[in-house]
């Protein structure tokens, strides 16, 4: 009877102690979550329309704004590499989304900026964001003579369209936009473009990544 008892306590005080880790793992995990900086799923309208068709953008947190730090990201480049916005610090970077590279919009506009790009230093890349994927990508740049302009695929991490909150809720694809983002990671410039069948405002832009690598 007495070896029984005993096994019975030390029975109870494993469960005991099994439920104190459990509280304290579930009390950590908390106060993790309570330090980490909140990430808020938002949408966003009255910004872009679809040949009058009005748009919703969606994306966590409030996208990029000018004077602050440009949201971070990593996309899949066309040899299937990551890249950063880090590893572009220290330039000047003309940041555009575009829906795909294989409509008429996307791949004039694409195709202006590299041309642009030509007459700007090394102190400003372009780099344009699509959900093509990577090999598609690389396909469409040899055949247009794309050696300018740095392409990048966010099909499947898609941290720029949710971290730039760019992505369109009703086909999934990214709204076109031009953000420059200076050296030092600083959004100094950004239009989203109104009507997705439009190209952006290239003067604008270019302009401002001039400012921008000027000032560093």
């Amino acid at each position: 009877m007495l070896g029984m008892n005993t096994t019975r306590r030390e029975r109870a005080r494993r469960s005991s102690m099994k439920r104190v880790m459990v509280c304290g793992v579930a009390a950590l995990l908390a106060t993790i979550a309570g330090c980490a900086p909140s990430q808020r799923a938002t949408e966003r309208t009255g910004l872009v329309t679809m040949r009058g068709t009005p748009l919703t953008l969606q994306g966590v947190g409030p996208g990029a704004q000018v004077g602050k730090p440009a949201p971070d990201f990593v996309a899949i480049a066309n040899d299937m590499s990551e890249r950063s916005l880090q590893d572009y610090r220290g330039k000047t970077v003309i940041l555009a989304t575009i829906p795909s590279l294989e409509t008429a919009v996307c791949d004039a506009e694409t195709r202006a900026f590299n041309e642009r790009a030509s007459a700007l230093d090394d102190s400003i890349i372009v780099v344009t964001v699509s959900m093509d994927l990577p090999f598609t990508q690389k396909k469409w740049c040899a055949a247009a003579g794309i050696d300018r302009v740095e392409t990048l695929s966010d099909s499947r991490l898609r941290q720029v369209g949710d971290n730039y909150a760019l992505r369109i809720k009703e086909n999934g694809l990214l709204a076109r936009s031009v953000t420059v983002i200076d050296g030092a990671g600083i959004v100094r410039y950004q239009q989203i473009v109104p009507e997705l069948a439009s190209e952006p405002d290239y003067d604008t832009a270019i302009n401002a990544a001039r400012a921008a690598s000027q000032t560093r």
